[in-house]
């Protein structure tokens, strides 16, 4: 049965959650004071692995020339695109999966030889259909998150309990009415954690895209600055897309919290 969450976090509880913030904090600035005394007492090549300093004094101007601004965006403009079609795409083909049976059991093997095809060798021949522009990062985009979506979406809807469904089909609720209020529902948990990891593995596409075949992008930076030996720079920007991915991730929470936490099993 399910029934709208009534607990609300207490004083105690709050402070429980700020020491563990301050607790994170305090661990991520103690490692990086190690890194930066090791790099400063020559135990480690500052050319193989930069002080944290360095970094960031490197970081700066790149943000200022405003040539960071550009390829970030170009990025993004490309992760955006191809993980949105990947998520319509893999959480429509689920449900319509799941609604068909015998639809999915036809599909079923089709599904998985093409999951199994290393995306790593499809690179190249998207290059050779597609071009190396912005089309091609799109379809990388989206190969590497639609099937965690798909396979996520179809194990989500099959958790739905039947006594659900039959409240639903006593109601005569359409079909539409029973995916949106009673079946998506049900996926929620198991969607939303394929999310968040397909987010972060459709960034990797779009970034190894770039690194193979593009004049753009935070990934064509990453090639140049580690041609160049400056590892600094290659350090800057894996710190940007590493909280480019953690925003991400943040803002699925969010949404998760917003539109759907609001109804918990009792």
């Amino acid at each position: 049965m399910w029934s709208e969450s009534k607990r609300k976090p207490g004083t105690r509880s709050g402070f429980r959650g700020w020491g563990i913030v301050l607790a994170q904090v305090a661990t991520a600035l103690a490692l990086l004071g190690v890194w930066e005394a090791a790099v400063r007492a020559g135990a480690v090549s500052a050319l193989y692995l930069p002080a944290p300093t360095a970094i960031f004094e490197r970081f700066v101007p790149m943000l200022t020339h405003g040539q960071l601004l550009h390829h970030t965006g170009v990025t993004l403009a490309e992760f955006v695109v191809g993980y949105a079609a990947a998520v319509v795409a893999g959480i429509g083909f689920g449900v319509l999966l799941v609604l068909t049976p015998s639809a999915e059991r036809f599909a079923q093997p089709f599904m998985a030889a093409l999951m199994s095809v290393p995306k790593v060798a499809i690179v190249p021949l998207l290059a050779l259909w597609l071009g190396i522009g912005f089309s091609h990062k799109v379809a990388i985009v989206f190969l590497f998150s639609v099937f965690q979506i798909l396979y996520s979406t179809i194990a989500g809807i099959k958790q739905t309990r039947r006594e659900h469904l039959k409240v639903a089909r006593a109601f005569r609720a359409s079909t539409l009415q029973t995916v949106w209020k009673v079946i998506l529902p049900s996926a929620v948990p198991t969607l939303f954690a394929a999310l968040r990891v397909s987010a972060s593995v459709g960034l990797v596409g779009a970034l190894f895209a770039e690194m193979l075949s593009s004049k753009e992008g935070l990934g064509n930076l990453i090639t140049r600055s580690t041609a160049s030996l400056d590892t600094a720079e290659t350090f800057a920007l894996i710190g940007l897309v590493t909280v480019l991915a953690v925003a991400m991730i943040a803002a699925l929470d969010l949404l998760e919290r917003l539109l759907f936490l609001r109804w918990r099993p009792a």
